[in-house]
């Protein structure tokens, strides 16, 4: 997709890292990946830590030593990452239901929930064999099961930007920056001088 965008007339100023929460396929590493690309900052994915880490996909990692050693290293690399450096971090699915993982976030970070609703979610993931969650008889139903015991513990989250199935990728940018302007202890734009 090619950015057709004139020249900004502002730059950004994060001053937390910002993570992005909610359910497989809500969009948090496409989306995260194109707010730090707008906003100048450090694109950061759990998920793709964890693998580089273990040198496996995090299916071969469940399938090898189970999810309660995949969510402890998950926590760690969580807690590395929002150490390191400012930028936007991308967390997996079930990363945001630990309370651990939800206090490190709170104090060092702030959580967007991508709410997106359990049809658009169906539609985006039921293609994809990579989600080890949904490796069942009925996927449907065990996203519907994962959906519902969800959604209380991301409502926690700071920010919640509605994700629907019509609403590009950048449109989706758009809706969670003005969320984070909002918040002057997160996102804080700065004049630039024009060309």
């Amino acid at each position: 997709m090619t950015d057709h965008h004139e020249k900004p007339t502002a730059t950004w100023r994060l001053k937390k890292t910002v993570v992005m929460v909610g359910m497989m396929g809500a969009g948090k590493t496409a989306i995260g990946r194109a707010l730090a690309g707008r906003l100048g900052v450090p694109f950061l994915d759990s998920d793709a830590e964890i693998e580089r880490a273990a040198n496996m996909s995090i299916p071969e990692i469940f399938t090898r030593d189970g999810e309660p050693f995949f969510r402890d290293k998950e926590a760690q690399v969580i807690a590395r990452l929002l150490d390191e450096e400012r930028g936007i971090l991308s967390t997996g699915g079930g990363a945001f239901l630990a309370g651990r993982n939800r206090q490190v976030i709170a104090e060092r970070g702030v959580a967007v929930w991508l709410n997106a609703d359990l049809n658009t979610l169906w539609s985006r993931v039921k293609h994809k064999d990579t989600r080890p969650l949904l490796r069942t008889v009925d996927p449907r139903a065990t996203l519907t099961e994962i959906y519902n015991t969800r959604v209380p513990i991301y409502a926690e989250a700071e920010i919640q930007v509605l994700s629907d199935s019509g609403v590009s990728i950048d449109q989706m940018v758009d809706r969670v920056i003005n969320a984070l302007r909002a918040r002057k202890d997160v996102l804080e734009e700065v004049e630039c001088s024009k060309p």
